[in-house]
């Protein structure tokens, strides 16, 4: 992958970020340290006690000390901060994972960071443009691609129409559909 002194995610490649958004941090809860964190990722071991995690655009490092959920937000408690006055500092910041220490997956499973930025083609060959989102929608998850015109054309990622994701292609290999402008 190409050198990208540009990328704002902290890596030297682009499309790879070296840290990933867990959630927001939203307000302190209760007198001893404890804040709401919204939760952004499917992964919660990443969230349990003991695990570093980075606050802010400066990345701080913070090791939890305990977790717990309060409805749909999840109140951490870091170590060696003890008091609201503390805790409310870290208001509104990410909280982020270093992307290198995410777990390992099997050869056919992939993080979505590692899908943006690949090349997405029709079995045949034809070029659609560029995985630019990965939208989830509940239902089934949607790829926005960009086509070289600078249109965006919208894929359910589902079995019908995803057919192939080679990593060492760089290609996502889509099944022709009915709707697409172009000449398949």
């Amino acid at each position: 992958m190409p050198l990208n002194s540009q990328n704002n995610a902290g890596s030297e490649f682009v499309h790879e970020p070296a840290f990933l958004v867990l959630g927001k941090l939203r307000r302190a809860h209760g007198v001893k340290g404890e804040i709401a964190l919204e939760v952004h990722t499917r992964m919660l071991e990443l969230l349990d006690p003991e695990c570093v995690v980075y606050v802010g655009e400066e990345h701080q490092p913070h090791t939890i000390e305990n977790t717990r959920w309060k409805q749909d937000l999840l109140l951490l408690k870091i170590i060696g901060i003890d008091d609201r006055a503390s805790v409310s500092e870290l208001t509104n910041e990410l909280v982020y994972v270093k992307a290198d220490e995410l777990p390992s997956l099997t050869d056919d499973e992939f993080y979505f960071h590692d899908l943006l930025g690949l090349d997405v083609v029709f079995t045949n060959g034809e070029p659609i443009g560029v995985l630019e989102e990965i939208l989830e929608t509940g239902a089934n998850d949607v790829f926005l691609v960009r086509d070289e015109d600078g249109k965006e054309v919208l894929i359910p990622c589902v079995d019908d129409f995803i057919i192939d994701i080679d990593m060492k292609k760089g290609k996502i290999f889509v099944a022709p559909f009915e709707w697409y402008g172009g000449d398949r």
